[in-house]
């Protein structure tokens, strides 16, 4: 993101940006910050947008070689393309891009092998753009509430980070409603969180698990009435049940190998803000028992996909199995 705000400060474009990661936020923040800075905030026959698998080629290399109309730069914008995971002939003709010509590619995966990586990399810059640390997260959420002139507590901001996650397009999603919310008045509060922001589902699922680590059965499967009660579907909350004691299972070794929470969040796929809620969590945990709860919930989702068993029911024998207070196998 430095390079991008180099070249944006000083009006030196590379032929080709690459932004990519899981922060939604943040892609589209500087894709539409690269536009403005080359072509205006106006949309103009200077501009095209592609998105999606399945993009012609030769049309967008047609598209690159016409020269801008009555300016000094044309820019494509192509979107969730495929091209970095996949073989493109468009890697050939990057060394050969105009030079009124810039490129923005926005994607979510990419393959640091894959030819046209390494094509973009020769030329222009290419950033990677997930979630915020802890710190820069909630310094991020105190500016925003600033421009409306409300202030928070740093409890009650993390208790706001606690409920929503920490995905940046929700966030902000949350504090416009927090300010229409609290209208005339200065301070955000945790009654007004809870009046107005919605629990992500991931969220609960980590709820729930406390429940279940420390035996409150009740509820633990409360919870889980709960979330069937929102229509959430029983095979979704076992996948983010399975993938949470992956986590866990993940989060637990690399703690014993002393990692970093930085390098813990990005090898197991969570946002660096989460680890620190990981790390409590684990302790709940031996590692045989996150071990046997990954492999149990794989067993439950293949009786459900083989019919013999019911979707709803299976859920709810793997919360009972590991929230029953006669298990003494959990203590950390």
């Amino acid at each position: 993101m430095k390079s991008i705000k180099e070249d944006i400060k000083s009006n030196n474009f590379k032929p080709a940006y690459l932004l990519y990661g899981s922060e939604i936020y943040l892609k589209n923040l500087y894709k539409n910050k690269l536009k403005v800075a080359m072509i205006g905030e106006e949309e103009s026959m200077n501009y095209s947008h592609f998105d999606g698998k399945g993009i012609d080629v030769p049309s967008v290399i047609g598209i690159a070689n016409t020269l801008p109309f009555f300016a000094e730069r044309r820019v494509i914008v192509i979107e969730n393309s495929g091209f970095f995971k996949n073989a493109s002939d468009l890697a050939d003709y990057m060394k050969d891009i105009p030079e009124t010509t810039h490129f923005i590619f926005v994607e979510e995966e990419v393959d640091k092998r894959n030819r046209m990586y390494k094509a973009l990399k020769d030329i222009g810059h290419i950033s990677e753009m997930n979630g915020m640390d802890e710190a820069i997260l909630k310094l991020w959420v105190a500016s925003l509430l600033s421009k409306d002139k409300k202030k928070v507590t740093e409890r009650t901001l993390m208790y706001l980070l606690n409920k929503t996650g920490s995905d940046m397009e929700n966030l902000q999603t949350e504090i416009e409603k927090l300010v229409c919310y609290a209208m005339e008045r200065d301070v955000i509060t945790e009654v007004d969180i809870d009046a107005v922001c919605t629990t992500q589902l991931e969220n609960k699922i980590f709820q729930m698990i406390d429940a279940i680590a420390s035996k409150r059965q009740e509820q633990a499967l409360a919870l889980y009435y709960d979330l069937l009660a929102l229509k959430e579907k029983p095979m979704s909350i076992l996948f983010l049940i399975t993938r949470h004691f992956n986590i866990l299972l993940q989060i637990k070794e690399m703690k014993r190998l002393n990692m970093a929470n930085a390098a813990m969040g990005q090898k197991a796929g969570v946002p660096p803000f989460a680890v620190n809620k990981y790390l409590t969590q684990i302790n709940n945990f031996t590692t045989p028992v996150l071990k046997e709860a990954v492999t149990y919930c794989v067993d439950i989702e293949e009786m459900i996909k083989t019919g013999r068993l019911i979707d709803k029911i299976g859920v709810e024998m793997l919360i009972v199995k590991y929230s029953a207070k006669t298990d003494s196998r959990q203590q950390a």
